[in-house]
Formats: C-alpha cells, sequence, structure tokens
C-alpha cells in the first residue's frame, strides 16, 4: 500500500528535512520511501511544501502529491494562510504544531507543541524554532513509525550535541502529540 503525506513549513523550519529524515526511518524499516521537496520564493519564511511518500513495494510514482493521506502543517499561521479546511479536503488526518488546538469537520486532527520542545531544548536559529525532528516525531507516532527507526535516522543528519538534542525534541513529541476531540 502507498501513503502520501503534504509537509507544509516555512522556510527555516526544517520541513524539507523533515521528510528526508522519516523518509530514511522508513527504509530503516524495511519500506519504501520518497521525500520530495517543492520549493517557491527560496527564502526563509516562505512558505514550503514537502511531500512524503511511503509503501510496502517500489514507488514508480515521482510527481507532486494531489490528494495526501495526512497534511503535516508546522505552524498554526500556516494553517490558517493556506486554507487548512482546503488543503485536507479528503485528508483521513491534519498534524498540527499549536498550543491550541481546534479540531476540523471530517477529518482526525492531532496536535503537539513542536515549537514549545524546540525553544525549551534551545534549537533555535536566528530567533526561529527549528521545529522538523519535534514534527518528525509526532508524525512517526501517528502513522506507525517506530521510535528507534526514527532516532537512528537521524544520525545521517546530525553530529555530536546536535544529534542528542534533536532526537530529544523527537522523543518528546513522539509522546507528546494527541488527537484533538471534538467536531473533527
Amino acid at each position: 500500500m502507498l501513503h502520501e503525506y503534504l509537509f507544509l513549513s516555512r522556510g527555516g523550519q526544517g520541513g524539507v528535512t523533515a521528510t528526508r529524515i522519516l523518509a530514511t526511518a522508513a527504509v530503516t524499516e524495511g519500506r519504501y520511501a520518497q521525500a520530495i521537496p517543492e520549493f517557491g520564493a527560496e527564502r526563509r519564511g516562505a512558505i514550503v511544501r514537502s511531500y512524503l511518500r511511503i509503501g510496502d513495494e517500489p514507488i514508480k510514482r515521482h510527481s507532486r502529491i494531489r490528494r495526501p493521506e495526512g497534511v503535516i502543517v508546522f505552524s498554526q499561521r500556516i494553517a490558517e494562510l493556506v486554507g487548512i479546511e482546503r488543503v485536507s479536503k479528503g485528508a483521513r488526518f491534519v498534524l498540527v504544531n499549536t498550543s491550541s488546538p481546534r479540531p476540523l469537520p471530517g477529518v482526525k486532527v492531532f496536535a503537539v507543541d513542536a515549537t514549545r520542545i524546540a525553544v525549551d531544548l534551545g534549537l533555535v536559529i536566528a530567533g526561529w524554532p527549528v521545529v522538523n525532528t519535534a514534527m518528525a516525531g509526532a508524525f512517526a507516532r501517528v502513522v506507525g513509525i517506530g521510535l528507534d527507526a526514527l532516532l537512528r535516522a537521524m544520525e545521517d543528519f546530525f553530529r555530536g550535541k546536535l544529534l542528542g538534542t534533536n532526537r530529544e525534541a523527537a522523543k518528546r513529541a513522539y509522546e507528546l502529540v494527541r488527537e484533538v476531540r471534538g467536531d473533527g
């Protein structure tokens, strides 16, 4: 079975890196994966779309994802800007980085305060919390990627103290992500 996901982040939040880490984790577990970035205006703060495919068989598609099973949003503000109701139409779930989650009609919503995790751990660059590994941890929990595989995958992207700090962010988010109860 092929699973397709859309990640919406801002330049500087690490959305592209998150999809690459998650693809590596899926491969570590014996699956097939693709991480596909899509850049618009390449500047800090611009909205960046990244796509992730995970499958049980080799993946032959190499196009952008038009009907994602899940939409992962790196901030509540992005959700408002892109119209999360529109981009999540037909999705099975939405995962949002927020401290004040809201349900969405017709779709499961999961939330984690990845910004708080990043700030608490000092994962801040030029005043911007880098939430990629926290969001990767939350996503892994929601879709059933093992935490051990995720933590091993991070070795390909980080070294030393940065590896340890990013692993801690992923672990915290993996434990703290919750489904939002309500209308959704």
